[in-house]
């Protein structure tokens, strides 16, 4: 079965008013809904939330960070997820970015991999009901242990997350890169998941090139996915909007986004355009992807529902 995700919290959307829109996802045939954690909500609430309005879909964190909070906190949280979707969860973890651990939180951003790496092997024993290294043990351990999911974008992580994890979640890839992204995963065991969240805006090049200059100078130079886009071989063609917005020169910054790597990134056009390109991404590897539309609020229903899987 093609697993198809959607994120929550929708774009602009208060929580209280999602109840209806998930309920038509899950009846439109998305079988996933994966939460983001950004400067919205935190990545727990809206799908212990979800839970109560679904009956089927799989609700994952997609992710929450290694670093912001504690393992036994991690455990806890993931626990109560599980119990209260009838073992529906999956627990996204990931080292989130140094802008939003050290800027922030005002917390120190340090050895990314091993911290994500001693966060899974606690949490692997917090749910088989062990008392861990630090001897916190979970009074009620998961009946089924949830399935563990790493934000992974460069060779390290993804190999960490095919040796320790049960998939691993990509994030904002051109589609001609994702073959880089698949070759380190050789070796993953049967069922291992590849995720890929993906950004999706109907409309055609001058209805959507303002916002998807800004979207991607505004991520591509946070420096974990400055690192990504290099380590990806785009180097040279992000550059100059590197350098602008490191001058704080917003708007020669948007302008440098180069539009070749925008148009690959970001899923564009009518419904029926940004399903055939999604599909791509299918055929190419992802095995589930998880959809964030963007529009505005009295659209997300209809736009929603166009771009469940066919």
């Amino acid at each position: 079965m093609q697993r198809w995700g959607l994120t929550l919290p929708l774009p602009s959307l208060p929580l209280r008013r999602h109840a209806e829109l998930v309920r038509r996802a899950e009846a439109a045939g998305y079988t996933d809904l994966w939460s983001g954690e950004t400067q919205g909500p935190d990545g727990f609430t809206p799908l212990a939330l979800a839970a109560t309005w679904t009956e089927r879909a799989r609700l994952g964190t997609g992710v929450v960070g290694v670093f912001t909070r504690g393992p036994a906190l991690l455990a806890q949280q993931a626990a109560a997820l599980t119990d209260a979707s009838d073992g529906r969860f999956v627990l996204g973890i990931g080292a989130s970015s140094d802008r939003i651990v050290e800027g922030w939180n005002q917390m120190p951003f340090s050895k990314p991999l091993t911290k994500v790496s001693k966060t899974l092997e606690f949490l692997r024993a917090a749910f088989s009901g062990e008392r861990t290294s630090s001897g916190f043990k979970l009074e009620q351990p998961p009946a089924e242990p949830p399935p563990i999911v790493i934000a992974a974008l460069r060779g390290k992580m993804l190999r960490l997350a095919v040796e320790k994890a049960d998939g691993a979640f990509t994030n904002f890839l051109p589609l001609a890169a994702l073959p880089k992204i698949t070759e380190e995963l050789d070796g993953a065991p049967e069922g291992f998941e590849l995720l890929c969240r993906f950004f999706c805006l109907p409309g055609e090049r001058d209805q959507v090139e303002p916002l998807a200059r800004f979207m991607f100078a505004s991520y591509v130079t946070v420096p974990v996915y400055e690192a990504f886009f290099r380590w990806l071989g785009y180097g040279d063609r992000i550059d100059e909007m590197a350098v602008a917005w490191k001058a704080k020169d917003r708007e020669t910054a948007v302008a440098a986004a180069p539009w070749e790597l925008i148009e690959d990134t970001f899923v564009f056009g009518a419904p029926e355009e940004m399903l055939e390109r999604l599909e791509a991404f299918v055929a190419g590897g992802i095995t589930l992807p998880v959809l964030t539309p963007i529009t505005t609020p009295d659209k997300l229903g209809e736009l929603t529902e166009a771009l469940a899987p066919k």
